[in-house]
């Protein structure tokens, strides 16, 4: 019969299975409450392998701990709200777009591999970041105003300078109107988000347990 022990020691609960045949085993540690909830430090490594999954690196343990209380904060109101899970199809569509990111499917496979991320891991943190990133486009899109000199300027500061700087023609602003817009918007979406989460963390109640500097 296997017994649960939960020890809370010098600030830090560690869980560890015991039973009467073999010693006890660390299965893992809090790294941090929220609210009435908590964040393992697994979690912290399973994002972790993601983002070095994606972008070949990772944040300090600090920075990636601060991201999954931010997840809990947005979590929390989309699950409140009921808000729809992605769609099976959704997901094999991020998961590909995943894919393609990388130069070649063994590139990808090596890269996946090596930061020890199962494809049904990698699956599960493309549909959670997903769920999290359709309900902010969900809340913050019909607030986010762009107007024509939004895009011209954009079009005259960024996208003119940037293909000049790459030896090609720059497209008409016709042509890249509707980029620019979808850039301009996904940009107030994220500030947006960026205020309404500063001001969430203020209302939520959390205790970190992970040590400083950690990475």
């Amino acid at each position: 019969m296997v017994r649960i022990a939960t020890i809370v020691f010098a600030g830090v609960l560690t869980v560890f299975v015991v039973t009467r045949s073999i010693p006890q085993e660390l299965i893992d540690r809090i790294a941090a409450r929220v609210e009435n909830d908590i964040i393992l430090l697994s979690q912290v490594r399973a994002l972790e392998r993601y983002q070095q999954l994606v972008d070949g690196k990772s944040e300090s343990d600090s920075q990636i701990l601060d991201r999954l209380i931010d997840q809990w904060i947005v979590r929390n109101e989309a699950d409140t709200a009921q808000f729809p899970r992605p769609l099976d199809a959704d997901i094999d569509r991020g998961v590909e777009r995943v894919e393609k990111s990388f130069t070649s499917p063994e590139e990808y496979e090596e890269r996946r591999k090596q930061t020890g991320l199962s494809a049904a891991d990698e699956r599960g943190l493309v549909a959670a970041q997903m769920y999290l990133s359709n309900y902010l486009d969900s809340r913050f899109r019909p607030s986010a105003q762009v107007s024509p000199k939004d895009i011209d300027d954009f079009y005259q500061k960024a996208v003119v300078p940037r293909a000049r700087a790459r030896g090609q023609a720059p497209p008409s602003l016709e042509a890249a109107h509707d980029y620019i817009q979808e850039a301009l918007v996904q940009r107030s979406i994220n500030d947006q988000a960026d205020r309404w989460l500063t001001e969430s963390r203020a209302r939520v109640r959390v205790e970190k347990f992970l040590h400083e500097g950690a990475k």
